[in-house]
């Protein structure tokens, strides 16, 4: 679904439903218009909600459906694996030849 969606729902899962604008600040570099073209997405995948109340100003928050806390154990993994991975400095000789980085084959 693209960049920052499974930042925004790692987000959610580990602080509960969010308004827009504290998810946005949670989420930090994403523009409005992104956040909102993803959280439709996830809407529209049945993996988050939206919950809105006519209030003023409206109230709108997000959080995750029961098919989106499904995502729990595999959004805790992945933040264990980039939790290890920050530790770790990738060897030089596991790198490709520059030679390969620069000009890479054609399949």
């Amino acid at each position: 679904m693209g960049p920052w969606t499974t930042y925004i729902l790692w987000i959610l899962r580990n602080q509960g439903p969010l308004r827009f604008g504290a998810l946005q600040r949670a989420v930090g570099k994403i523009s409005a218009r992104v956040l909102t073209e993803r959280l439709r997405l996830l809407e529209e995948a049945g993996i988050i909600y939206r919950d809105y109340r006519p209030t003023v100003p409206p109230e709108v928050s997000y959080g995750l459906t029961e098919r989106g806390q499904e995502l729990g154990n595999v959004l805790d993994g992945l933040d264990q694996l980039a939790r290890r991975w920050a530790g770790i400095d990738v060897p030089t000789e596991t790198l490709p030849p520059r030679s390969l980085l620069e000009h890479p084959p054609h399949s």
